[in-house]
């Protein structure tokens, strides 16, 4: 093995490494500690029990829907650095990830927002896939290049 796929291949490990800590950094931005929870769920009224209810449902769908991000962004990562056979289904499931999350807005945001969150989701997603792609073959103006557009995806998100 050369330096040059050594070099590519360290970059490929360490992109892998930072994308699936942004996403942590998501998940755990979103679902907050549990503290509010535990403050509300003393107000004994049936409305207020409801609202609670609501959003403890909101709350834990909302958490499984970006640990689902979380795993599938993962496996993605690993099928990609290692052509593994499983990458077409694996993007597939994770694309779809990201309407998931656009359509769980949607009853509080309306469907505009909805769509527009999945959009911007999706193009995250493919701009990973252009990140981990000029990585792996060693292009580093095309790396740079992806790079700066997905962190201006991030951004909008």
């Amino acid at each position: 093995m050369n330096s040059n796929s050594q070099a590519g291949r360290r970059v490929t490990v360490a992109l892998a490494g930072l994308i699936a800590l942004a996403s942590m950094i998501v998940v755990l931005a979103i679902s907050g500690t549990g503290e509010g929870h535990a403050a509300n769920h003393h107000n004994h009224s049936a409305a207020a029990s409801a609202q609670t209810s609501k959003k403890l449902a909101f709350h834990d769908a909302m958490r499984k829907l970006w640990e689902q991000h979380v795993t599938w962004t993962r496996l993605a990562i690993v099928s990609f650095a290692g052509s593994l056979p499983d990458l077409p289904f694996t993007e597939h499931r994770l694309l779809a990830n990201q309407t998931d999350i656009g359509n769980a807005i949607k009853p509080f945001y309306g469907r505009r927002a909805g769509d527009h969150l999945t959009k911007l989701l999706t193009a995250h997603i493919t701009g990973a896939v252009a990140i981990l792609e000029a990585a792996k073959a060693g292009d580093t103006a095309r790396l740079t290049q992806a790079k700066a557009a997905w962190y201006a995806n991030a951004n909008q998100i």
